[in-house]
């Protein structure tokens, strides 16, 4: 199993335990979406997760709020094929967006889902980070240097998270790293730093939930 694991530093206790606490929460779903005009208004922070179809979204959503079938998972990729928010306890909205980059969607499809996550990353005041979800085993590709431009362009912060490695090897794990660190540089609003994941080994997970809970409205009343 790799040992790599890279995060903001390190978490304490009490970092650890409200990130825990946080996401033991009542999870739900509330609203989904095709369109950039029927977005819900933004009660909570917001966290969204992106990334290429099959790059495993949905199981990383479901591994840290602890539920199987919270974001639904297929072995079909582009099956998310619209915006979903989830209220993580009055404190924070998760939002899932469209997988991108599967070949077999039509390009009319593929535009529509591009413009969509263009209006939506910037104008979306409520948005606090996004998640850019990396298969570990596949490397950085095209769709996703385009969405880390889109990111940039709209000056909204966004951070690496490799996922799926327990299937890789440590010597390609530690390999990609080192390249994915070089390239933020010269991406502005993309957090310096790399978390590597495992929905499955739950590699990542404890550390995920203190980053993300960072984000969430505590004095928030439900």
């Amino acid at each position: 199993m790799p040992d790599v694991l890279i995060t903001e530093g390190e978490h304490s206790a009490e970092e650890l335990e409200r990130g825990r606490w946080l996401f033991a929460q009542e999870c739900q779903f509330f609203h989904g979406t095709h369109s950039i005009d029927q977005l819900p208004d933004g009660a909570s922070p917001e966290i969204a997760f992106a990334g290429r179809s099959n790059v495993g979204k949905s199981s990383l959503v479901n591994a840290l709020t602890g539920r199987k079938t919270l974001a639904r998972t297929s072995n079909t990729p582009g099956r998310t094929q619209q915006l979903n928010f989830f209220d993580l306890g009055g404190k924070l909205t998760l939002v899932d967006l469209p997988g991108y980059g599967y070949a077999k969607v039509s390009k009319s499809k593929i535009k529509v889902w591009t413009d969509t996550l263009k209006l939506f990353l910037r104008g979306r005041i409520e948005l606090r980070r996004v998640c850019l979800l990396i298969d570990s085993r596949r490397g950085i590709g095209d769709g996703d240097l385009e969405i880390m431009r889109m990111l940039d362009d709209a000056a909204v912060s966004y951070q690496i998270v490799l996922t799926k490695v327990d299937k890789a090897k440590v010597s390609e794990l530690s390999a990609l790293v080192t390249k994915i660190t070089a390239l933020l540089k010269k991406h502005a609003a993309a957090h310096p730093e790399i978390l590597t994941t495992s929905a499955q080994q739950g590699i990542g997970i404890s550390e995920l939930r203190a980053i993300l809970a960072g984000f969430a409205e505590w004095d928030a009343v439900r």
